[in-house]
């Protein structure tokens, strides 16, 4: 297995499909895009920094990012809020080692000097060691989330995207590719019924799709708006 196995992480990364770059409708976030896609093969730049709301595909990209470059039997790591917090700052000794490491949610567990200090130096070490690193946040590295001044420079090393929203258009090829993965056929209007009477951040959407699909299989019934109706009947 290409992932890592390191004796202090909780989780190990296990390749699968459903976030790949196929799946990923970049819209106008082509270049942030394609720069992931480079950095998974081990090529192009060593560090990538990703940021803006809920929904816009930050995470999305971490772990095609990651599937990818396992794919390739690159080492990888993708740690988020989950798996950081409760533990101590030590687990992040020696992830330098992995050829791509990807850090969803940065926001959101960097809640005290200790681990913005364990952040800071794990950067100078992947820098060191010639390994990349993908971040995401849901702010930028120059707001104040972060008190240290030297890890908010060194968040910008490498390039930083604030990621956009996708189109109208774009929100359905998403939809339907996620759709075709489980083997649903979305009709355009069903999605647009979606998007006008529901929270239209991708996030949210898929969330939806998901529910929608569990309930197309047990009534044995195709994705209309009446099922749609009848499974968000109180909303």
């Amino acid at each position: 297995m290409s992932a890592l196995s390191h004796p202090q992480l909780p989780l190990g990364f296990e390749p699968g499909e459903l976030f790949t770059f196929d799946s990923f409708v970049a819209g106008s976030n082509s270049v942030a895009a394609g720069l992931a896609h480079q950095m998974a093969m081990g090529e192009g730049e060593t560090q990538l920094y990703f940021w803006g709301e809920s929904g816009l595909g930050k995470s999305h990209l971490l772990q095609a990012s990651c599937n990818l470059a396992a794919k390739n039997q690159r080492t990888v790591c993708y740690l988020t809020q989950a798996e950081i917090l409760g533990q101590s700052a030590d687990i992040f000794d020696g992830l330098e080692q992995i050829e791509l490491i990807c850090l969803d949610d940065i926001d959101t567990w960097l809640v005290d000097e200790m681990w913005e200090t364990a952040l800071f130096d794990l950067i100078n070490r992947v820098r060191e060691n010639n390994s990349c690193l993908m971040l995401a946040s849901a702010h930028s590295p120059d707001e104040n989330f972060v008190k240290l001044p030297d890890l908010r420079s060194r968040l910008s090393w490498g390039p930083v995207f604030h990621l956009q929203d996708l189109s109208d258009k774009e929100k359905y090829q998403a939809l339907s590719f996620r759709a075709r993965q489980s083997g649903l056929e979305l009709p355009e209007k069903v999605a647009d019924y979606l998007m006008q009477r529901y929270p239209r951040d991708m996030f949210g959407l898929f969330e939806r799709l998901a529910v929608l699909d569990k309930a197309s299989m047990a009534m044995q019934r195709r994705l209309t708006i009446p099922l749609v109706k009848s499974v968000f009947v109180e909303e």
